[in-house]
């Protein structure tokens, strides 16, 4: 995904140069734009030209990835306007420097050399360095049906939609887990593209490995399959840490196989489909099952504004970090706003999670896929406690007890995550204000 870097003064080339180089692996291409007030710029990959050029008439920089996804920076009557997508698919964070100046970036790395006081520009919001105005706000509409069979043909038909207005060119792929999301996209995906290129990693053995390759086989896609090992879990993290910016223990675990399979699809494909985002939307996690119908679309509401710096953003720096595109064709505006239309009983439903998801898939799929339980991302690929272990053999519990507490008052959660801090402050530094970062909480949605 593009990349787009800016500070609110003239004359500021220099020093927006350096912050695009440190977003070099977001594009090939380079333009510096200059304002009354602004000096902004932004980097592309050439498949993202046409969403770029619209901007760049208009003496802003932002790009749009996708149906409703995008970051958007122009200076009005002095004054910069920054603006993020509904959902935070697109990220972008803001600062000040030296000289009081507003900065921004779509990633910290290039706002941490010269600006403090950064903060993430939140998911939905039209900023200022005056004021943040909310433009749009996760509410449950009335439902417009009753019957889930008129629902799921109608989630099915908004969904084949969104898929075919992601498709401009036969290079597109997808990262193929094998569970239900996954899977869903590319069954869908599979109608427009010929020969579909679909990715799994996993180790040896893992389950993903074999519902990847079932799926594979019925949709005729044609499969990559990555099987890795503990050495290169472990060899990964340090890259991971640095693109992901992060060390949120669950975050962090989930990022390194989707960090290796997108470098393992950028050899060859340039745009990536991915599942993200159904989980949420429909109600896919275990502990959702023990929340009272009546509350459930509250949590679903909550867990999908909390998707912009977890699960989102390790889809972004994953795929960036390897040069793809990605669709997150879940997250579409439209997927999201029908979602929530329907009524949770059809989510939840004779104890099955995103039962009205599955029978929108009814025939599509096999029925071990199309049944098939949530697994998370890092069991799936068989990771499980691997790294947890690796990190209780290298941290103490004297050293953990002693390093657990951070500057900024947060505690590090287990070994594991003190062992992802201690690479991140390698990388970033140990003053690093951490307000920007998210952390995922203690439900299971990672």
């Amino acid at each position: 995904m593009a990349g787009i870097a800016g500070i609110a003064r003239q004359d500021a080339e220099k020093e927006v140069n350096e912050m695009l180089e440190a977003l070099n692996h977001r594009g090939t291409t380079k333009r510096i734009v200059r304002t009354e007030d602004t000096t902004m710029g932004i980097i592309w990959h050439d498949d993202e030209k046409e969403s770029i050029t619209g901007c760049l008439k208009k003496k802003s920089v932002g790009y749009e990835h996708g149906p409703g996804h995008y970051a958007f920076v122009i200076e009005e009557n002095g004054r910069l306007i920054l603006r993020r997508d509904e959902l935070g698919v697109s990220p972008l964070y803001s600062g000040y420097d030296k000289t009081g100046s507003v900065c921004f970036s779509s990633e910290v790395k290039a706002l941490l050399p010269i600006a403090e006081n950064i903060t993430e520009i939140p998911a939905g919001h039209k900023h200022n360095d005056k004021q943040a105005e909310q433009l749009f706000r996760f509410k449950q509409p009335p439902s417009f049906s009753e019957d889930p069979g008129l629902i799921a043909a109608e989630l099915r038909r908004k969904l084949d939609g969104a898929v075919k207005d992601c498709i401009t060119t036969n290079e597109v792929g997808a990262w193929l887990s094998g569970g239900l999301d996954s899977s869903v996209i590319c069954a869908l995906a599979s109608k427009y593209i010929r020969n579909l290129k679909t990715f799994t990693v996993g180790l040896k053995g893992a389950p993903d490995l074999k519902f990847a390759d079932e799926t594979a086989r019925f949709l005729k896609s044609d499969h990559r399959e990555i099987i890795v090992t503990n050495d290169d879990l472990i060899r990964y993290i340090p890259e991971v840490v640095y693109y992901l910016e992060s060390f949120d223990a669950l975050l962090v675990r989930s990022s390194i196989i989707n960090f290796i399979v997108a470098g393992e699809a950028s050899g060859y494909i340039s745009e990536a489909f991915s599942g993200e985002g159904g989980d949420e939307l429909f109600a896919g996690y275990e502990y959702l099952k023990r929340i009272p119908c009546g509350q459930l679309d509250k949590e679903l509401i909550r867990i999908t504004g909390k998707l912009h710096n977890t699960a989102l953003q390790r889809v972004d720096r994953c795929a960036s970090a390897h040069g793809i595109v990605t669709h997150t064709v879940f997250t579409n505006p439209e997927i999201v706003r029908y979602a929530f239309t329907i009524p949770a009983e059809f989510k939840i439903h004779k104890n099955v999670e995103k039962w009205i998801l599955r029978k929108s898939m009814e025939g599509s799929l096999p029925e071990g896929i199309l049944n098939r339980p949530k697994a998370k991302f890092w069991e799936g690929a068989g990771v499980k406690e691997l790294i947890s272990e690796y990190a209780d053999q290298k941290i103490t519990d004297h050293d953990f007890r002693k390093e657990r507490e951070l500057p900024n008052g947060w505690l590090i959660n287990t070994k594991e995550e003190l062992y992802y801090y201690r690479i991140f402050r390698e990388h970033f530094g140990q003053d690093t204000d951490l307000s920007w970062m998210g952390r995922t909480d203690n439900s299971p949605v990672s």
